[in-house]
């Protein structure tokens, strides 16, 4: 007649979906789930929490689900949304422009070697590329390098900028980029074998990039290596869906991207 006794079972455990979500802002009071240490937020990222309790004690706690007791009842800690306190940044680290209205484009170029380059650059520095106007292309390989810049023409006005994998002394690139360097042309380029490299694992939850033997495909290699489930195109996604900012690329790819956004922007290459 009455139904089911409400107080049968679990009652204490919240259903699924019942547990808040709280964000964990400065100062907030909160205890680990087991009740065995009490603390305010005093740091959070992506991943964890740090509470200092009142006698300065400091622990990191796992931003998990139903981790921590907020006046006793569980929540879920998450990381608190930035809140500008300057200027807006694009992801390269450059101020944002607001309302941008794309320019025509300049005669004057970027080439990377592949379409995952191109995809990283677009990612970071895309803000960056539509407020001056330029554009980004790139070769399927740096073989045909020479023809490329010859049907290019550069000229004062028309540069070219080129950024070019595992450039390395002794290289084949290195070869190929010193016959086709000039004032209207900068080939610059990264030591790592593969654009995949200049993401920082941390940003992968990696320890770090794997040595793959010779004689191996280096993607599948890496694939094989991290016990990753998935074809190079999946791969590539998994990598690029974990770059938000700069901050996730090693400074030996950004260096050489801003020297190439320089390059072809200087101003006296202005139309």
């Amino acid at each position: 007649m009455y139904g089911r006794d409400v107080l049968s079972g679990d009652w204490r455990r919240p259903r699924r979906g019942q547990i808040p979500e709280i964000p964990a802002e400065p100062d907030l009071v909160v205890e680990d789930a087991e009740g065995r240490f009490c603390g305010a937020v005093v740091d959070c990222d992506k991943e964890a929490v740090t509470l200092e309790d009142r006698f300065g004690r400091r622990r990191v706690f796992p931003l998990t689900p139903a981790g921590f007791l907020l006046d006793g009842r569980p929540v879920t800690l998450v990381r608190p949304q930035a809140r500008p306190s300057g200027p807006l940044r694009s992801a390269s680290g450059s101020i944002a422009v607001e309302g941008l209205r794309a320019q025509v484009a300049k005669e004057s170029r970027i080439y990377v070697e592949g379409v995952h380059d191109a995809a990283l650059v677009e990612k970071i520095w895309g803000h960056d590329l539509r407020v001056e106007g330029v554009v980004v292309e790139f070769l399927e390989g740096v073989d045909d390098l020479p023809a490329i810049v010859e049907e290019f023409g550069p000229e004062p006005g028309r540069r070219l900028g080129v950024l070019v994998d595992h450039l390395v002394p002794g290289s084949k690139e290195s070869r190929i980029a010193a016959r086709v360097s000039g004032a209207d042309v900068l080939v610059v380029g990264h030591p790592f074998v593969d654009i995949w490299q200049a993401v920082k694992p941390r940003s992968l939850g990696i320890p770090a990039w794997p040595d793959v033997p010779r004689g191996v495909p280096w993607k599948e290699g890496v694939i094989a290596a991290l016990g990753w489930r998935m074809d190079p195109q999946e791969a590539w996604r998994h990598i690029l869906g974990r770059v938000t900012t700069f901050a996730d690329l090693e400074p030996e790819l950004l260096g050489r991207v801003e020297e190439l956004i320089d390059f072809v922007t200087a101003p006296d290459q202005a139309d």
